[in-house]
């Protein structure tokens, strides 16, 4: 059954559930090395049947969890505004890193990432579906006329969440809504004078 055609409330949506939450935690506690779908299945009090007819590997279960997380993500914002837009999309990442176990898990999911292809591929994927959803809010400020034509949307929305990733994984410095704030504006004032627009950048 595709995921968007799980009933609401079944048996398999509530296994699905219990099946990413306990692989989420045995990720944030253990680490994606150590990842184990019979020690998940334990975890979730399903049968180990279930999880690997399902699933099959451990790499097919992280792409499930972050198909989750995806789907369970906050919508974008619409307010109108270029900064309003890319101060709700900062407030959400940083929300979401500075959580102490979301933190933990998109840690564990980047340091599986940096070592396994499977991984790296289903990291990949979650954020290309997060930085398309995102999108439209740069296109729109283009059309309004805020932006230069031609700027990359995709780019201005990872420029939001870059800072705030680097105090999760290097700096270690607090990701506070501060942060997120200067993130959002560093990011609208470098779209504004066309950083991300090739046609207005100088030869």
């Amino acid at each position: 059954m595709a995921v968007g055609a799980i009933r609401p409330g079944g048996r398999t949506a509530r296994v699905r559930a219990a099946v990413l939450r306990a692989a989420g935690d045995a990720l944030v506690e253990h680490g994606y090395d150590h990842l184990d779908l019979a020690d998940v299945a334990r975890r979730a009090e399903v049968g180990k049947t279930t999880v690997y007819r399902r699933w099959g590997t451990v790499a097919g279960l992280v792409a499930d969890l972050l198909t989750d997380m995806a789907e369970h993500s906050s919508p974008r914002a619409d307010t109108g505004s270029l900064i309003e837009d890319l101060r709700a999309n900062a407030r959400l990442v940083q929300r979401t890193l500075a959580d102490p176990r979301q933190g933990a898990l998109f840690r564990a999911v980047i340091v599986a990432a940096a070592c396994n292809p499977a991984a790296a591929e289903a990291l990949h994927r979650f954020y290309a579906v997060r930085i398309a959803e995102w999108a439209p809010c740069v296109e729109q400020a283009v059309q309004r006329a805020e932006l230069p034509p031609g700027t990359d949307a995709c780019d201005v929305v990872r420029a939001v969440s870059a800072p705030l990733y680097y105090r999760l994984l290097i700096s270690g410095d607090p990701i506070d809504a501060a942060a997120a704030d200067r993130a959002a504006e560093a990011a609208a004032s470098a779209a504004r004078a066309g950083v991300y627009a090739p046609a207005s950048r100088p030869n």
